[in-house]
């Protein structure tokens, strides 16, 4: 059976995620056993919380482990507090070690504005990608978020917001994808998005 396995972490809104991909169609698992990630044909990695404690939480299960061994065989999609674990490392609370996917470091956004940054904003959407096929420039989503995270290469940057301050919205980069946003919460767009997420596995 194909279906795209959503992590269970401890740290994740897994029930909106899962709502969501079955409402466009596609099946999910929750994953918390290496197993059913070896067995999907997609992964999502969510998350809502501190950095520290998703890293911590995701080694004690074997679950980093089990993750990483599928880079390049699957697309592998991290949402908010999942795509800042995408990164090198995470300066919230304490440096503290990502996943390595992509190159660079989460610190918290450099604004006036008041934080959480919480809300809805446009994409500036560059780089061309695979996962906003079929939408426009300037398209709005839905942001939770204090820190962010800060590409070394800007190749790997597919869409920017503003928020007193340039912010990456989403990260690609080998077969794996980010976005700092909330597809799941994000209506219409938000849905077009984990669609073509989940056809990148066809």
């Amino acid at each position: 059976m194909r279906y795209t396995a959503i992590i269970d972490y401890g740290v994740g809104n897994l029930k909106s995620v899962a709502n969501a991909m079955t409402y466009i169609g596609h099946e999910t698992k929750i994953a918390n056993v290496p197993e059913v990630l070896e067995q999907a044909n997609a992964i999502i990695l969510p998350g809502v919380g501190a950095f520290p404690d998703a890293a911590a939480k995701l080694r004690e299960m074997g679950m980093e482990k089990a993750l990483l061994a599928q880079v390049g065989r699957k697309p592998i999609l991290g949402i908010c507090l999942g795509m800042q674990l995408l990164f090198d490392c995470g300066e919230e609370g304490h440096f503290c070690k990502g996943l390595g996917l992509v190159s660079g470091c989460v610190k918290r956004i450099s604004t006036d504005l008041k934080l959480p940054h919480i809300g809805w904003n446009g994409l500036e959407l560059q780089n061309g990608s695979p996962l906003f096929r079929g939408l426009d420039d300037g398209v709005y989503v839905y942001f939770v978020h204090s820190f962010s995270g800060r590409a070394d290469r800007e190749e790997d940057v597919i869409a920017r917001t503003s928020y007193g301050t340039s912010i990456i919205a989403a990260v690609a980069h080998d077969g794996v994808y980010g976005c700092q946003f909330h597809p799941e919460k994000s209506g219409e767009v938000g849905l077009q998005i984990l669609k073509n997420f989940g056809e990148l596995t066809r």
